[in-house]
């Protein structure tokens, strides 16, 4: 796996040098002339709060190089104003939340580069505590070159990215109303989730409905139930008595308008993404030739057999697979395990332009799906997780854990590492990895997804293990030889 990127600060500061190095290295940071090569010479730093913002710049631009600006929109345009009269073409801020924003989208307005960077990355020597002395060693920092600019999406696609960060938010609104159905109904011993098994279906609906409505009857209620539920009438009725208190049905029908609330919530989002998506050019990627590439029969056979999964409630109400195809220029769910819900989140939050991953291993890293390794003396003296808050990572891994039962080459592979590695997490990550690589590669260059089969994994991988034995064979100055059948 890629090593994970850093900034030229860590990389300075932590792999490759000593102790006594690094301490002096401090000293000359926080000392005027560090004795590094400028790179940026009108460079600024910015410390971003709540209320204001501290800014710095070089002592010889202004009599008082650190001024104090508050939120609002006109101090942040008096901002933009003081950096353009002291010549500052760029600043640095620390990725603090929603608080950078509307600073951000102020200074590039006005032709100010920002660079917006992780404050694990702009870590100090201690003693460091004023938010005047944090701007002036981020611009410090910036001055010399030693800060990596975040990760930030196409304008284009943060209208969409907005929306269906909203949505997923009224999605969790409904998983959270269904608790507490769920809780209600409990406290009442309407033992409901015991004989079917979504309170939020059909059966489910209709009888929770006509509660609310008056009926106490447990044998009308249990009428109301669908005919592929597999509870008899009796244990219906049975699990439809309880007690009818005032509060707990209070409590019930709030639970249900919450519901219902948050589903047509989710709906009007799926409208507005819907002109958002509409917006989006069309992408057109140079397609390898892959006709030598046929897909084996048995993952045909797999797909046709492969029986039409059921919509679930939370699913938008548009048609997103056809958008998702024509704004990516590929099909992402062709990839077994990737789902439209998987894709959209993909273009949501990295879009469709690439070139911020140089390589495959570079978006495998900024998604945290890579070990994190502490090198010093060019050895790797400790490994351990890295703790990175990642939508679209987390969504690969919900990918991988649905290919456990499939019958194709990823279900092979991903079953192969539950074998092979310490724990089920480990072999999630690993598989994630795979899956975020595959994606990379399709949006980069074209390629389209062939699945092979279960069957041509297990090939495969017979063939490296045999390598792997007549490799170890050969080191020890054996050779293997195939056994014979008695004959």
């Amino acid at each position: 796996m890629a090593k994970p990127k850093r900034s030229t600060f860590e990389r300075l500061y932590s792999e490759q040098m000593n102790r006594q190095q690094r301490r002096d290295l401090a000293r000359r940071l926080a000392g005027n002339d560090p004795g590094l090569s400028i790179v940026h010479s009108n460079a600024g730093g910015i410390d971003v709060g709540n209320e204001s913002h501290f800014v710095a710049v070089p002592p010889d631009r202004d009599s008082n190089p650190v001024q104090e600006f508050g939120c609002w929109t006109a101090d942040l345009k008096r901002m933009a104003a003081w950096l353009k009269a002291c010549r500052i073409d760029t600043v640095a801020m620390q990725a603090t939340g929603v608080y950078s924003i509307p600073l951000y989208d102020v200074l590039t307005a006005q032709g100010i580069r920002v660079v917006l960077v992780n404050a694990q990355h702009t870590k100090n020597v201690p003693g460091r505590k004023s938010d005047v002395q944090e701007c002036q060693w981020l611009m410090k920092l910036h001055t010399y070159g030693l800060l990596r600019d975040s990760f930030r999406l196409e304008e284009k696609m943060e209208g969409v990215r907005t929306i269906w960060r909203l949505r997923d938010r009224h999605v969790k609104d409904a998983g959270r109303a269904v608790q507490h159905m769920q809780k209600a109904l409990t406290k009442m011993n309407i033992q409901l989730a015991n004989v079917i098994s979504d309170i939020t279906g059909v059966s489910g609906q209709a009888i929770i409905s006509a509660i609310l409505k008056g009926e106490r009857d447990p044998w009308k209620l249990a009428d109301l139930k669908h005919e592929m539920v597999r509870a008899s009438r009796d244990e219906m009725a049975r699990s439809l008595e309880g007690n009818w208190r005032a509060d707990l049905l209070f409590e019930l029908q709030q639970a249900m308008d919450s519901y219902h609330f948050a589903h047509r919530q989710m709906q009007d989002c799926d409208r507005k993404l819907e002109g958002f998506l509409a917006s989006l050019p069309t992408r057109t990627l140079d397609r390898p030739n892959q006709a030598g590439i046929p897909a084996e029969g048995a993952a045909l056979e797999e797909k046709k057999r492969r029986k039409k999964r059921k919509t679930r409630r939370n699913e938008p109400i548009i048609d997103l697979k056809a958008e998702l195809k024509r704004i990516c220029g590929v099909d992402l769910t062709s990839i077994d395990g990737i789902d439209v819900i998987t894709a959209q989140t993909i273009l949501s939050e990295v879009g469709t332009d690439m070139s911020g991953f140089p390589t495959e291993n570079h978006f495998a890293s900024w998604l945290g799906l890579t070990p994190s390794k502490d090198i010093s003396g060019g050895r790797v003296i400790g490994t351990g997780k890295r703790k990175v808050q990642n939508r679209v990572a987390m969504a690969f891994r919900m990918a991988a854990t649905t290919l456990l039962n499939s019958k194709t080459y990823l279900g092979s592979r991903y079953r192969h590492l539950r074998k092979q590695l310490p724990s089920h997490a480990a072999a999630i990550k690993a598989m994630a990895r795979y899956l975020a690589v595959l994606v990379y590669r399709l949006l980069t260059r074209g390629e389209a997804w062939v699945d092979r089969g279960a069957a041509k994994y297990e090939q495969r991988r017979s063939e490296w293990e045999l390598a792997s034995l007549n490799s170890k064979a050969r080191a020890k100055g054996f050779k293997l030889v195939p056994m014979t059948p008695a004959g």
